[in-house]
């Protein structure tokens, strides 16, 4: 059963007892991230999380790796565009410690200087890292040609301008804006015990109460295409097209037509295109939703000379599902496919406690599965196919990296 504790501070504590297990996953999920960043702050977020495992005023940056190292459990962090999480996933018995360590991390991180430059460099390795990975940076590239100049189109990694500006006293100044009570909401699932509960509601008191407010304009979504030139062996191409928001009525249908489109080895897309015309190796669609929009993106990476064929292909297989929408029979098995994935995903603690503090973050509700599962068997066929009509023949947005730096005659 799902909990909800609310702190005066406005720092949300959701709790999932499971007894029947011997783990407790521990997140503290923080509503801030690239979205959210002054263009001239671009990647603090991602830094700020980096950060945070590098020493405290009572750990260094060895004992914090050491402290799950010899516990047996696990310790992690993730920057969205949307919001940051830090966790741990623990036996029950060390729970207690794992909220020690990782409230020291997000109290007591010292930002030292030394330990600042160290972790730029690392960041920056990290960027070139993507940067020479066409299948990565193309869909950054994507999110420049869906929004533009908005925030969402801006990389979560930041750039090596952004990153070179940042000190101690810019992340300080970061985390008095966002990594407040508001913007806190803290997710535990497991195995847990009242005296855990009590623990961490004593501890995140602590956190200020929020004073700034988010500034979240909703964005246009641009049709445009971005290009890059690069020497790789194949061209690698996306193709954006509106999507839904977080909690839209309808998103289980897009997810139900995502999956038949190219999210799975029968999807249209990886039959037609990989299996039938044998043009790539790498096909796949995927939908992205942010608080107030989303995307539907297609991926695919071919040999140059094969591009043109492979474009032609993805528009014949997207306008075919437009005009003629899925069948029962997809329907069906989709539904199944979705229920499948969904129970077997909460059999993790880790992933309760990611779905518990994302709802609770991005929603601020909590459907219980059987909810979950009757809005999925209540998808109708006309459902999915009036979004497939209304999504798959908007004109998409473009990103490719080609050795030519050049458009293919199906794109110009």
């Amino acid at each position: 059963m799902i909990q909800k504790i609310e702190l005066a501070n406005g720092v949300r504590i959701m709790t999932e007892s499971i007894p029947t297990v011997r783990s407790v996953s521990i997140g503290i999920w923080v509503g801030t991230g690239s979205r959210f960043e002054e263009k001239q702050e671009n990647g603090i977020s991602h830094f700020l999380e980096h950060m945070f495992f590098k020493g405290t005023a009572s750990r260094s940056a060895s004992e914090i790796a050491e402290s799950f190292d010899r516990i047996g459990g696990q310790v992690n962090a993730f920057t969205s565009k949307e919001y940051t999480c830090y966790y741990a996933k623990v036996l029950d018995q060390h729970a207690s410690y794992a909220v020690d360590v990782l409230q020291d991390m997000f109290f007591n991180s010292v930002f030292d200087e030394a330990e600042l430059m160290k972790e730029k460099n690392v960041v920056f390795e990290e960027i070139k890292m993507v940067d020479d990975t066409p299948d990565d940076i193309v869909h950054d590239l994507l999110s420049e040609a869906t929004y533009g100049k908005h925030s969402l189109g801006l990389p979560i990694l930041g750039t090596v301008e952004t990153l070179t500006a940042f000190n101690g006293d810019s992340l300080r100044g970061y985390m008095d804006r966002y990594y407040t009570g508001d913007y806190v909401v803290i997710s535990i699932a497991g195995n847990i015990t009242e005296e855990l509960i009590e623990t961490v509601k004593e501890t995140f008191a602590k956190i200020k109460p929020t004073t700034y407010s988010l500034d979240m304009q909703k964005p246009l979504f641009l049709s445009d295409t971005v290009v890059r030139k690069k020497e790789t062996e194949q061209a690698h191409v996306c193709l954006g097209y509106p999507g839904l928001p977080v909690g839209d009525e309808n998103v289980y249908a897009l997810v139900l037509l995502n999956n038949l489109l190219g999210g799975s080895m029968s999807s249209r897309l990886f039959q037609e295109i990989r299996e039938e015309r044998g043009l790539c190796y790498s096909v796949f669609s995927y939908h992205s939703s942010y608080q107030d929009s989303g995307m539907l993106t297609v991926y695919a990476g071919t040999a140059q000379q094969q591009l043109d064929e492979l474009l032609k292909a993805v528009h014949e297989t997207t306008h075919h599902l437009a005009e003629k929408g899925m069948t029962e029979k997809e329907l069906s098995n989709g539904k199944e496919q979705l229920k499948g994935n969904l129970m077997l995903s909460l059999e993790s603690t880790n992933s309760r406690m990611s779905r518990n503090g994302k709802n609770e973050l991005l929603l601020r509700h909590h459907r219980t599965l059987d909810d979950m599962v009757d809005e999925i068997n209540a998808v109708s066929l006309e459902n999915v196919n009036s979004l497939a009509k209304k999504i798959l023949v908007e004109k998409p947005a473009v990103s490719l990296i080609n050795s030519t730096g050049e458009l293919p005659n199906t794109l110009q």
